[in-house]
């Protein structure tokens, strides 16, 4: 079979999301009107889900390849912020499209601190340390994430409980444009340090023996050249927002329906977005390349804070659109310990199974208390 063949098959998912998006656009005031079928409901939930879950595997497919390309650590930012642009985009749209949920921009930031900083930090760091026993990580680097991660998280997520201004979660109008500058430039500072000042941060100790090379990288298999990478990235990009839109719709009648916790539409909406990119990093993990996956871990967690709380900010200023932001006092103390935790665990430069054990059980909590 030629190259090309194979090029057609592998691509072959991005039809199936261009026809989502055409039936959609043609048919949506029929079959979006009437939710009142559960079935159908269910079944445009699903189809919708599984549209927006092949853009997003495609995303990250073709974003690990342009990685192999560009190196570390510009490959991991490449692959970061295309995925965060995938949730900026899709919590914009259901902020917007859904009016019940005024706290799904907090639970989905939320969601992604715990499902990153617990869940995924604590499988790559057990199942790495089983295979490994210990696994080296740059120091350096991951406490130039935690000290990005730790005062944006603490200004979007618990100082808004306690301002005066406002009496219900939410930041003034001006309080909330000066944060929204605060998380940019900071988040620009960031990126200037990771990829100009000091890069080497960001790469593997001993990089000559253990840092991934295009041969065993994740995204070498079918590698081809850059343009053809990042055309095809873009080509699976641009739906998402559409076909988010759309399942915006169904996700906030059923929660509201079903009198679900407000916080399990940030929590499956963080997992969609966050899960192709988790897998990247505990594959990275599993291969000692422990850096590349705090790269990955600690980055979508950067990236989630300083890029979405600037978006759902001005959201929320520009169309008085109401989005509160300070968690209550149980979330906020399982999040201050488990930054905590982060802040013990990146401080020494390597990591064993008993670090990764604990993240997990933070990250159980955390599931716990959304449901009891």
């Amino acid at each position: 079979m030629s190259d090309r063949a194979r090029a057609a098959i592998a691509e072959s998912p991005l039809a199936i999301i261009i026809g989502t998006a055409a039936l959609f656009w043609l048919y949506e005031s029929g079959w979006l009107s009437d939710l009142s079928r559960t079935t159908w409901v269910a079944f445009l939930s699903l189809w919708l889900l599984a549209a927006v879950s092949i853009a997003v595997f495609g995303v990250v497919r073709h974003a690990e390849a342009l990685a192999v390309h560009l190196g570390e650590p510009l490959g991991t930012l490449v692959l970061t912020l295309s995925v965060i642009s995938v949730e900026v985009m899709m919590i914009s749209v259901v902020v917007l499209t859904g009016g019940n949920n005024p706290t799904l921009a907090r639970d989905t930031m939320y969601a992604v601190a715990m499902i990153v900083l617990g869940g995924l930090v604590g499988l790559c760091l057990l199942l790495g340390g089983l295979r490994h026993r210990e696994q080296e990580y740059n120091l350096q680097g991951a406490n130039a994430f935690l000290a990005l991660i730790i005062p944006l998280v603490v200004l979007a997520l618990i100082l808004p409980a306690y301002t005066r201004s406002t009496s219900d979660g939410t930041y003034s109008d001006l309080q909330a444009l000066l944060l929204a500058v605060m998380a940019i430039g900071l988040y620009g500072i960031f990126l200037a340090v990771e990829t100009v000042r000091h890069r080497s941060f960001f790469m593997q100790p001993h990089s000559d023996n253990d840092v991934a090379s295009s041969h065993g990288h994740p995204g070498s298999t079918g590698l081809r050249s850059a343009p053809f990478h990042g055309a095809l990235l873009i080509a699976y990009l641009l739906p998402v927002e559409f076909l988010s839109r759309k399942l915006a719709i169904p996700i906030d009648y059923a929660v509201e329906q079903l009198n679900a916790p407000p916080a399990l539409a940030g929590l499956l909406l963080a997992l969609l977005v966050a899960s192709p990119e988790g897998l990247g990093a505990i594959r990275a993990a599993m291969q000692n390349h422990l850096q590349r996956a705090v790269n990955i871990s600690l980055g979508s967690v950067a990236a989630t804070i300083g890029l979405t709380v600037p978006s759902v900010l001005a959201i929320s200023v520009f169309t008085q659109h109401p989005t509160i932001l300070g968690l209550d006092a149980p979330e906020m103390v399982l999040l201050v310990l488990t930054l905590a935790v982060s802040m013990v665990t990146f401080n020494s430069g390597r990591t064993n199974v008993l670090q990764g054990a604990v993240h997990l059980v933070l990250f159980f909590t955390y599931i716990i208390l959304i449901f009891d």
